[in-house]
């Protein structure tokens, strides 16, 4: 296994570091899941580029990459469906577009045909990271708000809304890039 896979493999496992460490009370592992957060989706963009760099990517990297993301974008929603910052159908909807687009691409990879990520699936995922981040950095002063006692209902209803404003266009994105992609591959997925 090469490294660029080996970076992928690393972040499935971090996915569950930094869930591990999310649920853990107080201001230190809040911020010790957000550096694992940080890290592993650093990991996405070094495995891709040390792949294309050291002409190492595989069959195994193209199929494990994508999984690796969905799993540490999951990771990080599922867990703020517990901590009941999102709704759950959010994240279902999110669930449903991965599983029918991820499970497209393994399909066209085993019939050797690899379909790309288009434009709006890339609008999809920054929109889906920025809000995992603002999310987790809202926890961290969340934290530091209850100690020193700026962090008021008022503020925490102020903030949950911002949280759900930023889901539903999470949503929209993730939905709109869904349709996008099959409509962009028809030909692809009629063949398969």
């Amino acid at each position: 296994m090469n490294i660029s896979n080996k970076l992928t493999v690393s972040r499935l496992i971090l996915a569950f570091v930094f869930m591990a460490f999310l649920f853990i009370p107080g201001l230190l592992f809040k911020i010790i899941a957000f550096l694992v957060f940080c890290f592993a989706s650093l990991t996405d963009f070094f495995d891709g580029w040390l792949a294309r760099k050291r002409n190492e990517i595989t069959d195994l990297g193209k199929l494990l990459d994508p999984i690796a993301d969905k799993v540490l974008v999951l990771a990080a929603f599922l867990s703020f469906v517990e901590m009941h910052l999102i709704w759950a159908w959010m994240v279902v909807i999110i669930i449903i577009r991965e599983l029918l687009i991820t499970g497209l691409r393994i399909l066209a990879i085993t019939r050797g045909k690899v379909l790309e990520a288009g434009a709006a699936g890339k609008h999809k995922t920054v929109s889906q990271m920025l809000t995992i981040f603002f999310i987790l950095i809202v926890l961290i002063v969340r934290e530091i708000g209850v100690v020193q006692g700026f962090w008021t209902p008022k503020v925490e209803n102020l903030v949950n809304c911002g949280i759900i404003i930023l889901m539903f266009i999470t949503i929209v994105l993730t939905v709109s890039s869904g349709f996008s992609y099959m409509w962009l591959n028809r030909k692809i997925i009629r063949s398969l």
